[in-house]
C-alpha cells in the first residue's frame, strides 16, 4: 500500500552542468502529473511522463527539472542593417538637439533590440543522459517515501478495522438479548395495565412483531462482509484507495441502519464508536493510492 503524498529531491553537477530534480505529490482522485522543464527540454517530457505513470496510479504530482549549463554552446549574430537604422535614427535625434555623432556611445546602439542575437544549441537527448543520473535516484526516493507513509497508513487502517470488528461482534452478541429485553419490557407494560391478567400469547406476538421491526441480523452479516472485504483490499490490492472508499460507504449504510433500529443504550454507544472508527477509515482512504 502506498500513500499519495511523497517527496524527493537531488541536485548534482555533471560535466559542468548543474542539474536539480524535485518530485512532490499530494492527494488526488486520479493521476494529475505536472512536469516543469526548461523549454529546450520539452522533447524529453513524454519520456518523463511515461516513467512516472508506469509506477504511480493516483496523486497530484509535480516534477520539476532545472538545468544550468556552464559550457553552453551558444552563438552570437549581428544584424548590421538594424544597427545602421538605429544609428541613423539616433544621430537624427542628436543633431536636432545640437549634438554630434561623437556624443553617441556605441553601447547605445548595441543595446537596441535585434542588433545582437544569441542562439543556443541544445541537444535534449544529450541532456537526458545527464538528467537521468539524477532523476532515477530522486524517483526511487519519492516512491520509497510514498511506500513508507503507506505502511503507516496501513497500520492505522487495520487498527480502525479492528475497532469496527469489535463493534460488529458486539452487535452480533447483543442480537439474541433483544428478544429477552423486548419481552421484559412488554411484560412490565402489560402487567402495569392489566395487573395479573397478562396474556402470554399476546406478549409473544408483540415480541415477535418488535423483533421483525428492529432485528439487525441482516445488517450485522453485511457489515462483517464489508469488513472482510476491507482487509482483503488492504492486504492484497497494491492500490486499494478507491475500493476502500466505496466499501466504507456500504459499511456506513449498515451502521446507520443498526443505529436507526436500535432501542438500547448499550448498542447506541457501540454504534457511535463504529461510526467514529469508520469515519477515520474514510478519511485515511483518501490518502491511499
Amino acid at each position: 500500500m502506498n500513500s499519495m503524498t511523497g517527496y524527493g529531491f537531488k541536485e548534482e553537477i555533471i560535466d559542468n552542468t548543474q542539474i536539480s530534480v524535485e518530485i512532490k505529490s499530494v492527494n488526488s482522485r486520479f493521476l494529475d502529473l505536472y512536469i516543469n522543464l526548461p523549454s529546450f527540454l520539452n522533447p524529453i517530457e513524454s519520456k518523463l511522463r511515461k516513467l512516472v505513470s508506469e509506477k504511480i496510479v493516483r496523486g497530484k504530482i509535480e516534477l520539476t527539472v532545472r538545468v544550468k549549463d556552464n559550457n553552453c554552446n551558444s552563438t552570437v549574430s549581428v544584424d548590421t542593417a538594424a544597427a545602421k537604422m538605429y544609428s541613423d535614427a539616433i544621430l537624427s535625434v542628436a543633431k536636432a538637439l545640437g549634438k554630434s555623432e561623437y556624443d553617441i556611445p556605441l553601447s547605445l546602439i548595441i543595446n537596441q533590440e535585434g542588433v545582437l542575437n544569441i542562439s543556443h544549441q541544445y541537444d535534449a537527448e544529450e541532456y537526458w543522459k545527464k538528467i537521468e543520473v539524477v532523476f532515477y535516484p530522486v524517483f526511487d526516493q519519492f516512491v520509497e517515501d510514498r511506500k513508507r507513509e503507506g505502511e503507516n497508513l496501513k497500520e492505522d487502517l487495520l487498527e480502525k478495522i479492528s475497532v469496527l470488528e469489535e463493534c460488529a461482534g458486539f452487535f452480533k452478541e447483543w442480537q439474541p438479548k433483544m428478544e429477552q429485553k423486548f419481552r421484559g419490557q412488554l411484560y412490565a407494560r402489560f402487567k402495569e395495565l392489566l395487573d395479573d391478567n397478562v396474556d402470554e400469547n399476546r406478549i409473544m406476538t408483540e415480541t415477535a412483531a418488535m423483533l421483525v421491526k428492529y432485528t439487525i441480523n441482516e445488517e450485522i452479516i453485511r457489515l462483517h462482509s464489508h469488513l472482510k472485504a476491507m482487509k482483503d483490499e488492504i492486504e492484497n490490492n497494491p492500490i486499494p484507495g478507491k475500493k476502500l472508499d466505496f466499501i466504507c460507504q456500504e459499511a456506513n449504510r449498515e451502521i446507520n441502519t443498526i443505529g436507526s433500529k436500535n432501542q438500547f443504550t448499550e448498542v447506541g454507544a457501540k454504534v457511535i464508536a463504529a461510526k467514529d472508527a469508520l469515519e477515520n477509515i474514510r478519511e485515511q482512504s483518501k490518502n491511499v493510492e
